[in-house]
């Protein structure tokens, strides 16, 4: 389940609508475009930083676990499986494992964690409390982006001294301003 990343309230400030009148649709762009946002930087950037612990499988086979909800706020359990998930056993900190940023690497098993299908299970609060402002920012704009667009990209193109065509162009990417900042926040599991 996607958070909205911000409020109807911040949206019409921003935009600088002071009525009623867009809030059906300020109402329903608000979650499709933190659902867009958040699908896109494959992560929940907020959900997870307080009430919602996310949980984490990894199979391991690496020599780090890198953890998907960052930054990493407090990371509660950590166990491996040898049974693809059925029990797990307790790894314990600074003996079996180290919390580094946003990876888990291993201190006991020849510097790296042994291949378990399901094998190992990370139970954590990540995320930020608060949205950065730039990412803010971006949600802001991808709002008004369809709001002012009705969901396409508009050319205004001159045919004539007194003609305007305006002309809709396809496009996978999202604006250039606004991709530059979802970039920053994508999640890179490589």
């Amino acid at each position: 389940m996607a958070v909205n990343l911000v409020t109807k309230t911040e949206c019409k400030n921003y935009l600088g609508i002071t009525t009623s009148n867009r809030d059906t649709e300020i109402d329903f762009l608000i979650p499709k475009v933190s659902k867009l946002v958040q699908t896109y930087c494959r992560r929940g950037l907020t959900e997870y930083a307080n009430a919602t612990v996310y949980t984490q499988y990894d199979n391991g086979g690496y020599d780090k676990i890198i953890l998907k909800e960052t930054p990493v706020i407090n990371l509660i359990s950590f166990g491996y499986s040898t049974d693809y998930g059925v029990t797990y056993t307790s790894l314990t900190q600074n003996t079996d494992w180290l919390l580094d940023g946003d990876f888990i690497i291993p201190i006991n098993y020849q510097g790296i964690f042994k291949y378990y299908l399901r094998g190992y299970k990370i139970e954590y609060f990540g995320g930020y409390d608060d949205l950065p402002d730039d990412l803010k920012l971006a949600v802001l704009d991808l709002v008004e982006y369809y709001m002012k667009n009705n969901s396409a990209v508009h050319v205004n193109r001159d045919i004539g001294p007194n003609t305007t065509q305006i002309q809709y162009i396809a496009t996978t990417n999202f604006p250039a301003h606004i991709k530059r900042i979802l970039d920053q926040y994508v999640v890179d599991y490589t």
